[in-house]
């Protein structure tokens, strides 16, 4: 792939519908391509592990400390790398190719997942080697995230990018489903120390993928050369771009204030409905299964446009205020699905119009600010709904997540219809209801003729 655009040749957001109509693509489109279809199958295997991995860490930290608050330490230690280096990993991506750094990433996640079963099985694991195994694969994330956000268009290049960041987001949720489900059987059956082993193994196939791909069929973007101020470089780029700053920022909002949902679901499940941990796990399936729904038919719609990112943005904001005030468990629970299908919509709209605009040079640096916002919204945001939850209950709690997320999405939509130079039109389309961003020199000209 040749470089693209320079910033003083970006492509303007995509907010109305001037732009050519690109076809729609097929579901699984991406898939096609082979070096993307040995990825995704690695990347089947290698999710189910971590969402096993996530789920027998918290219950070992738990049956260690017996302290829900040790079990908090240990998921900061996993975000916090990302948080403190998340962008001069994103400078190291750009220098470096990225299929060997994924090899090196990938590699490094795998031994920690296996030296903690080791220690596990043994009879020796402590509590302080879980926090050091967490810090560790936080590490190993802070360059492995964007080099493997990046990556997906090396493998599949610029016209089948939207459709692949959509299933490797179908294809995450779907270990969500079942990840969890085999966790727990297995940590009930033989222990948790089986459960790390299966995570640090199911990295062979990721590994394998990596391995079996061909190098002549990826469109490998020339790499940054190491100089001076490289991280300072990005953050001008991004600077630069109202369309890649306000995605960001909108992007921030919503993960910040609105998917606090473990602190939202465990009360609502306990203090709203009395019904225990049966419904808290019936909730986050229903989320999961939204959540999966709204990958697939973004893979189907096959392009990213700001307006989807707004609209996708607002209705995940009404729809938490609605769920807030649902008077029963089951009305609550079915709610789940429509959240979290909004909810994705937001992040795969996002995820992949950022790429899609960026530089290819920069993708690394990009990806990484992009994430860094993306996962460092939770350690600021759970707090927050904590403090409203306790303070006020938690239908206040999730009501006010609800406002800010459809707060912040009416705004930055306003922001940039009004930098664009555009009007919104409301009108009827075949009896449908029609509602878009249309340039108000378009306006003009009609009224002129």
């Amino acid at each position: 792939m040749s470089s693209g655009p320079g910033a003083d040749s970006a492509p303007a957001p995509t907010t109305h519908d001037s732009a050519p109509t690109p076809k729609r693509s097929s579901m699984f489109s991406s898939l096609k391509v082979r070096n993307y279809r040995l990825f995704f199958a690695g990347q089947v295997v290698s999710n189910i592990g971590t969402w096993m991995q996530r789920i027998a860490q918290d219950w070992l930290v738990l049956s260690l400390t017996g302290s829900a608050t040790a079990v908090g330490v240990t998921t900061a230690l996993q975000f916090l790398p990302m948080l403190l280096f998340g962008l001069y990993g994103g400078v190291l991506v750009d220098r470096l190719p990225r299929r060997p750094t994924l090899l090196f990433t990938q590699s490094s996640m795998a031994l920690t997942g296996i030296a903690l079963a080791v220690l596990t099985l043994s009879g020796h694991v402590q509590v302080w080697h879980v926090y050091l195994a967490a810090f560790a694969v936080g590490l190993a994330t802070v360059v492995d995230n964007p080099a493997r956000q990046s990556f997906v268009s090396e493998m599949v290049g610029p016209d089948q990018l939207q459709n692949a960041v959509s299933l490797n987001s179908a294809n995450f949720q779907s270990a969500r489903l079942v990840g969890p489900a085999v966790a727990g059987l297995m940590i009930t059956g033989v222990g948790t120390g089986w459960a790390f082993l299966f995570n640090g193994l199911s990295f062979i196939a990721p590994l394998a993928g990596l391995l079996m791909m061909r190098a002549r069929e990826l469109h490998v973007v020339e790499r940054a050369p190491r100089a001076k101020g490289q991280l300072q470089e990005g953050l001008q780029y991004v600077a630069g771009r109202p369309d890649l700053i306000w995605t960001i920022v909108l992007v921030g909002f919503v993960s910040t204030f609105g998917f606090n949902f473990p602190v939202y679901l465990s009360a609502f499940a306990d203090d709203v409905f009395h019904a225990g941990a049966g419904s808290y796990s019936l909730f986050n399936t229903l989320m999961a299964v939204g959540s999966l729904a709204g990958a697939l038919l973004a893979a189907r719609r096959g392009t990213a446009r700001m307006r989807v990112l707004v609209a996708g943005a607002v209705a995940f904001g009404v729809m938490e205020i609605v769920a807030s005030i649902a008077p029963s468990l089951w009305l609550f629970a079915l709610l789940m699905a429509p959240i979290g299908m909004f909810g994705m919509t937001v992040n795969v709209t996002a995820n992949s119009s950022v790429q899609m605009s960026t530089d290819p040079a920069m993708r690394g640096r990009v990806m990484a600010l992009y994430m860094m916002v993306f996962m460092g919204g939770a350690p600021i945001g759970a707090p927050i709904a904590g403090w409203i939850t306790d303070a006020y209950g938690v239908r206040a709690g999730m009501a006010a997540g609800g406002v800010v997320s459809a707060a912040a999405a009416l705004t930055i939509g306003l922001v940039l219809a009004r930098v664009g130079n555009l009007r919104l039109s409301i009108g009827w389309n075949r009896g449908h209801p029609h509602v878009r961003f249309v340039p108000r020199e378009r306006e003009q000209l009609a009224a002129a003729a």
